[in-house]
């Protein structure tokens, strides 16, 4: 019996050790990471990365996903210049000739911190589809791929889960085509889609006019803990 208890035990302990080993955390190696554009920066300042863009920009991970859970913490400015910024996932990459740069495309969790209050929303980055979720009157078009939302409403709980100028946690689980989204522990979007199955991940500055012309570090969006677990 006690020989069955210490191999009980020797497996459960391996298999607490396999399941953290399939986490890794993200945030401080700049060797996971690429800028596929001419513009945008990323410093690593202690355990968080700070991102500052003169135009809407992603940094990537140099590594693709297909089905995982991702979690992280983001930290934007309240200010009176536009702040935006989201965390896209099972990204691509294409060259655009206008720009002299690749572009990054693909599911958007959104950070806005706008009076719209769409935090946790599912865009569609640089595609005809735009907005998933909530819908937009003019700039949504999920078509054919957007199976199911299984939480069609945009309640005030929804709206009310991100504060601006705090720490907020975000969970994304992608498997298959069902994607969800928390913010804060609310549960934001969730639908079924059948657009992408894997890609880049990637962490977003929307752009800053005061640091394209003033160099003003004030519209840093800030990111720590991004861990991310295969399934």
């Amino acid at each position: 019996m006690h020989r069955l208890l210490c191999l009980a035990a020797l497996f459960g302990s391996l298999l607490s050790t396999h399941t953290f080993a399939d986490k890794s955390d993200l945030t401080g190696d700049p060797n996971l990471w690429m800028n596929v554009t001419a513009f945008g920066e990323a410093h690593l300042l202690g355990n968080e990365l700070h991102l500052l863009s003169t135009g809407n920009w992603f940094y990537l991970t140099k590594k693709r996903y297909a089905d995982f859970e991702l979690t992280l913490e983001v930290n934007v400015p309240k200010l009176e210049e536009y702040v935006n910024s989201g965390v896209m996932f099972r990204g691509q990459i294409a060259y655009k000739a206008d720009m002299e740069s690749y572009e990054a495309y693909g599911y958007q969790a959104e950070v806005d911190p706008s009076d719209r209050r769409w935090s946790g929303g599912l865009y569609e980055q640089a595609t005809e589809r735009q907005w998933l979720f909530p819908l937009h009157p003019e700039r949504s078009a999920p078509g054919e791929h957007l199976k199911k939302n299984h939480s069609p409403e945009w309640s005030p709980e929804k709206a009310g889960a991100f504060r601006v100028g705090e720490w907020n946690h975000y969970r994304i689980r992608a498997v298959g085509p069902e994607i969800k989204i928390w913010v804060n522990d609310v549960l934001t979007t969730h639908v079924t889609d059948t657009r992408v199955s894997e890609g880049h991940i990637g962490i977003q500055h929307h752009g800053s006019e005061a640091f394209a012309k003033h160099r003003s570090a004030a519209n840093t969006v800030k990111f720590r803990n991004i861990i991310i677990e295969e399934l």
